[in-house]
This record gives C-alpha cells, sequence and structure tokens, in this order.
C-alpha cells in the first residue's frame, strides 16, 4: 500500500478520538488488563483488580476507649452530685483504652470522673449512658464490609484498613506494558556530541517519563533507523511483548517516514493525520490486538498528541476514571491568532497580576521544549477559532499547581541574563518563589506596565537627544502611571562574534560591504534601538548590512545563531558572548533598569526580589562571574512619579 494512500489529512479531532474509542472497543482493551496477587504491605499506589472485602470487624471486640472503670450504666442512673452512687468490686472493673470490656459491662467512666473511697470501692456523681466511650464490635467497620472497590489506587491509610481487618493479601492490576519505540537515522544517544545532522535523542526519556507518572510500566527501546525491514522487525516484536507500543517520529509523509506503511502491512490504521495544532501527522493503529500509537518526532507535538490520545487508555486499561484536570480563568496578556480548521494548544504562562490572573503565550514551536518546561498551562483554540484577543477572558487547563502560580512574579520586556540569576536565587528560598518572563524587548515591557499585564519590565531604551536611559520613554507612555525606574546593572553592549574573530570584525563598518552577515534585535529592543543609533553615528545606512531585517528575541539567541555559524556576527552584551565561548566586540556601556509599578512595591515577592538585589552577596558574586557587568547603582532609584 502507498504511504500516501493511508495518510488521512485533518480528520476533525472528535471523530479521530470516536473512531480510535472504537477500534479499542472491538479489541477489548479495557478489558485486557492482567491481575495478580500481591501482600498489603507490598501494595502501596497500586490499583485494586478485585473488591476488597474485611475479613472481620474491626474492632474485633467491645473495647475501652478511655481510661477508667467498666460498668453496669444502669447501676449509675440516680448518680449525682446531691446524691452520689457508691459501686463495690463486684460493680466495676478498671479498664485501660483499647482493653476488651469483660462481659456484663456496657459503660466506661473516665478515671477523672472516678472517686476511689478505698481499693475496693468508687463513689461516682455522673450518671452513663449505654456504652459511652466503648467502641462497639465492628464500629469501623464490619467483617464482610467493602473496604475498597476495583480500580482504587491504594494509598496507606487503606493498607492500614485492610490489615486491621485481617486482610494481608489482595488482587491488584497489572500495569500496562509499553515501550517507546524513536525512530530515525539521525539519532544518537545523550552523552555523545552531536554532529551536523545528528539529533540527541531524549524523546523517549520525556515520553516514558509522562507513561510512568500515569501509571504504566515503559521504558525506552534503542532507536530504530529509517530502514522499512528493521522497523517492521521492531514493531512487530514490541506488539508481542506490550499492551501499548509508542512510536516516534516517521509519522509524516516525508520520504523515509515508513511508520505508518508498516504498520499499515502488519495491522490495521484507523486514524492518520488529525487537525490538530501541534500534532497533525499522529498515527493510531491496532497490530493483532495491540494498539501503536505513532507520535510526532518533534518533542512538544508527541507530547500534546500523546496527552489526548494515550493518557485516558491508561486510565481505561486500569479501570480508572482519569483524573479532572484543574482549570482557571485567565486574560490573554496579547492577542492569540489561530487559523481555522484545527483544534490548536497553546502554551500558556501565567501569573497573578495585582486582582487579575495574566495569561502570556510561552512559545509556538513544536520542538520548543522549553515552551512546555515553562508553560504553566495550556490554552485550546477550537477548530472555528480565529483566535482571541488581548484582554479577553480564556479558559486554562493547569500543568501546575494554582498556589505555584500564584507565587510568580511577571517579568516582561528587555532580556538579560541576571534575570535568569535572580529567578534561580528566588526559587531555592525558602518561599520558592518564580519568576515567569516574557522576552519582548524593552518597548513590549512598557506596553505591559501600561496594560497592567506584568509586576516589572526590564528596558534599556535610549533617547538618542538626550543620552538618557528610559525616563523619556516612561514620561510619553507610561505618564499615568505612580512607578519607580531601579537601576538592575549597567552592561557591555558589543557584536558578538565567532570564536578567535576569524573575519576580524572591528565594528560595524566592517559590515558595510555586505559580505559578512548579521542577526538584529526585534523592534522595541533596546538593543535594537542601540545598533541604529550606533550605525547613524557611523553615517551607515542599514540596507547596507546584510541580514539586519534578520530578527531574533535574546541575547542568547543571537549568541547561538552566531555559535552555531548561522550568522557571521550580531549585537548582544559581553554575557551571552561568554556564555558560549565567543568573541566580543565593544561598542558601548549601556544602562539596564527595571520599571516597577507603586502598587507592586509592597508586594513579599517584589520586595524579596529588591532584597536579593540591594542585600545579596552570592547574587553580586554570580553576576560578576557572568562577565561585562557592573552593579555600581544596582537597587538604586534612577526616576519616581
Amino acid at each position: 500500500m502507498n504511504q500516501k494512500d493511508i495518510y488521512v489529512k485533518n480528520m476533525p479531532l472528535s471523530e479521530a478520538k470516536e473512531k480510535w474509542q472504537k477500534a479499542l472497543q472491538e479489541i477489548n482493551f479495557s478489558d485486557s488488563a492482567a491481575t495478580t496477587e500481591i501482600a498489603v504491605e507490598q501494595a502501596l499506589g497500586q490499583i485494586t483488580g478485585a473488591p476488597v472485602f474485611a475479613a472481620h470487624s474491626s474492632p474485633a471486640y467491645n473495647a475501652a476507649a478511655m481510661d477508667g472503670i467498666a460498668v453496669h450504666f444502669a447501676d449509675l442512673a440516680s448518680a449525682s452530685d446531691a446524691a452520689p452512687v457508691r459501686l463495690t468490686e463486684k460493680q466495676f472493673t478498671p479498664v485501660n483504652t483499647g482493653n476488651n470490656l469483660p462481659l456484663g459491662f456496657d459503660a466506661v467512666v473516665m478515671i477523672e470522673d472516678v472517686h476511689y473511697i478505698n481499693e475496693h470501692e468508687v463513689e461516682l456523681a455522673i450518671p452513663a449512658t449505654p456504652w459511652q466511650h466503648v467502641r462497639t464490635i465492628g464500629e469501623d467497620i464490619v467483617a464482610t464490609e467493602l473496604i475498597l472497590p476495583v480500580g482504587h489506587r491504594i494509598r496507606p491509610i487503606d493498607q492500614g484498613a485492610m490489615l486491621a481487618t485481617g486482610v494481608t493479601k489482595i488482587v491488584i492490576k497489572t500495569a500496562p506494558q509499553i515501550t517507546v519505540i524513536p525512530t530515525g537515522s539521525e539519532l544518537i544517544q545523550p552523552g555523545t556530541t552531536p554532529a551536523p545532522g545528528q539529533i540527541i535523542e531524549f524523546n523517549s526519556r520525556i515520553l516514558a517519563g509522562y507513561l510512568n507518572e500515569w501509571g504504566a510500566v515503559a521504558k525506552g527501546a534503542a532507536p530504530v533507523t529509517d530502514d522499512k525491514d528493521k522497523l517492521r522487525a521492531a514493531i512487530s516484536d514490541a506488539a508481542k511483548r506490550n499492551d501499548i507500543v509508542i512510536m516516534n517520529a516517521g509519522a509524516s509523509a516525508g520520504t523515509r517516514d515508513y511508520t505508518s506503511t508498516v504498520l499499515a502491512e502488519l495491522g490495521e490504521v484507523i486514524v492518520h493525520g488529525v487537525a490538530i495544532k501541534p500534532g497533525k501527522p499522529v498515527i493510531l493503529a491496532i497490530v493483532d490486538t495491540t494498539p501503536v500509537i505513532g507520535l510526532p518526532g518533534y518533542p512538544v507535538s508527541a507530547i500534546l498528541t500523546m496527552r489526548l490520545f494515550v493518557h485516558e487508555m491508561i486510565y481505561s486499561y486500569m479501570d480508572m476514571q482519569k483524573p479532572v484536570t484543574a482549570k482557571t480563568k485567565a486574560l490573554m496578556s496579547r492577542p492569540i491568532h489561530s487559523s481555522m480548521g484545527q483544534d490548536e494548544f497553546v502554551r500558556i504562562t501565567l501569573g497573578q497580576v495585582g486582582d487579575e490572573l495574566m495569561a502570556t503565550p510561552a512559545g509556538k514551536g513544536a520542538g520548543a521544549v522549553m515552551s512546555l518546561v515553562r508553560a504553566d498551562g495550556l490554552l485550546t483554540l477550537a477548530a472555528g477559532s480565529e483566535g482571541v484577543g488581548a484582554g479577553e477572558e480564556v479558559e486554562i487547563e493547569l500543568l501546575r499547581p494554582l498556589t505555584e502560580i500564584q507565587s510568580t512574579l511577571v517579568a516582561i520586556g528587555s532580556h538579560d541574563n541576571i534575570i535568569d540569576v535572580l529567578a534561580n536565587l528566588l526559587h531555592k528560598g525558602s518561599n520558592a518563589i518564580r519568576i515567569s518572563s516574557a522576552h519582548v524587548g524593552s518597548m513590549g515591557g512598557i506596553m505591559a506596565i501600561k496594560r497592567g499585564e506584568a509586576h516589572f519590565a526590564g528596558s534599556h531604551l535610549l533617547d538618542e537627544k538626550t543620552g538618557e536611559y528610559n525616563i523619556s520613554f516612561i514620561k510619553r507612555f507610561l505618564a499615568d502611571i505612580p512607578l519607580q525606574l531601579i537601576n538592575l546593572c549597567y552592561r557591555q553592549q558589543g557584536l558578538i562574534v565567532a570564536k578567535g574573530n576569524p573575519h576580524g570584525i572591528s565594528g560595524f563598518q566592517d559590515l558595510a560591504d555586505g559580505n559578512l552577515s548579521f542577526i538584529n534585535r526585534q523592534n522595541g529592543a533596546g538593543t535594537r534601538l542601540l545598533t541604529d543609533k550606533t550605525l547613524k553615528d557611523l553615517t551607515l545606512s542599514p540596507a547596507n548590512i546584510n541580514g539586519y531585517d534578520h530578527e531574533e528575541y535574546t541575547h542568547m539567541s543571537v549568541a547561538a545563531s552566531i555559535a552555531n555559524g548561522s550568522v557571521d556576527c550580531g549585537m548582544g552584551i559581553l554575557a551571552a558572548a561568554n556564555a558560549l565561548q565567543l568573541d566580543f566586540v565593544p561598542v558601548a556601556e549601556e544602562r539596564y533598569d527595571l520599571i516597577i509599578p507603586e502598587k507592586f512595591l509592597d508586594d513579599p515577592k517584589l520586595m524579596s526580589l529588591l532584597d536579593l538585589i540591594c542585600n545579596s552577596p552570592e547574587f553580586k558574586q554570580l553576576v560578576n562571574n557572568l562577565g561585562g557587568y557592573s552593579l555600581r547603582d544596582s537597587g538604586k532609584t534612577m526616576y519616581r512619579q
């Protein structure tokens, strides 16, 4: 069968799920879990495979619940302060908590209420009620009563309840065995330095980790090269040995994407291609009676697709309901556009800014692992949606606890490596404060402060007329917002070049003939303004700079482009050059400040941040180690309005 013959494009997500569920029902997937008997003491975290009933009652006898004396309650019916009742040794017996209540006695009087006349006689001034301070037989649980149902994940308290009622062994369900098979001739193992065209194989570790977290027993297999015969042998063997098989990469329609063809030969392809973004080329197939899921190669696509189609399968296999995903409402900090006709899953960072929970896109690249590392939640844009506007309320599926999100500082603006230093120091403190940072440039940060979307913004906007940083822009765009402009650092800006500066670049004038390639920062970035001012001072036209319109959003991204040989140079900070062991041609020292609205200055999270900046020797040492920084005014208020 030709691969393109079985490639189904843009099947709606709801239809794909329906077809997949029907196929799983036909192979009785939900009824295929095996069971085994194990000791209760070894069952923590396991799933019950049969109902658990009490072997005997708990307590198994009438037990004293207090230290005191056992009595006949009727003997004390008339007792009062005015007319206390005396009991002889035949009418009471001393008991301690947990003691068996002797036959014929039906109440316990606390030792504090007992007045001993002598060792054979007591006096009591309070009546007793039937079975007071007595744990009666079966008070906790009665023999044959249900302790745990099928499909229950066993907790420590459950183990105690079973042991207390005489249950020492139980039947549990065997978790589904899953193998993750990465494919691609370009894959190499972690720890190996990749050559051009090679990719470190880490997807199988991520995918197996999520599967294990969901309750499966998953492991990664050795990568299979782009060879149909080897792929066929690997899938056939894995399908015989596992309850589910996950294939990673090779799911699309490229010339070396053989997964769908091989699966069609070995079994039946139920779905190939779903109208989702990311994750469109997913394959859902059955080989004999084993589900085989072909995931896209990009890690984010693979993870999100697996959440859609495999997560629920594991709970179904174990006869359990999938936990309800926590959700919350938030306001979008900026618009998101979506192409209609497909469900899109957008990674979101969240932060409590004042009274509002703000949502900001964390990145869209299907290969951008860090976008999921940083993400606090997922926003689903339905197939019929064109997107959402800034300030619009949206529902977010949470990927981390809301309490953790509420302890997050939202930083939007210019990027600097010092923000990462601060984020690490704040997170390791006793309060575990997070910084969620969006690198949108200095002007983007000012606009975020204007819209009330951030606790602070990093900025280094140079006014060419006055030579002052940031203040004129604040007066222009944020005139009605009480705020403080607090210095973070001074830093060296210049041209980042390859190690050894092979082209002998000494300044922008060496780029004027267009023979060398440049990478720029985005419009609104302070570095972009500094670049333009420098070109203007040198009377150089941007049109003569090869790559002036090629933009990146952070200093580290600029440095990475130079390190991998994509471009010859770019404007950035010395710390970024040092981080990737590149060379640096100084251009200027600039001031980098934090814009902080007054209303947030008494926020404990902001106070912790400023305390680090002003008072932490560790912070100062770490920044100095980066190179290219001066902290001479760090923490100083440069402007207030």
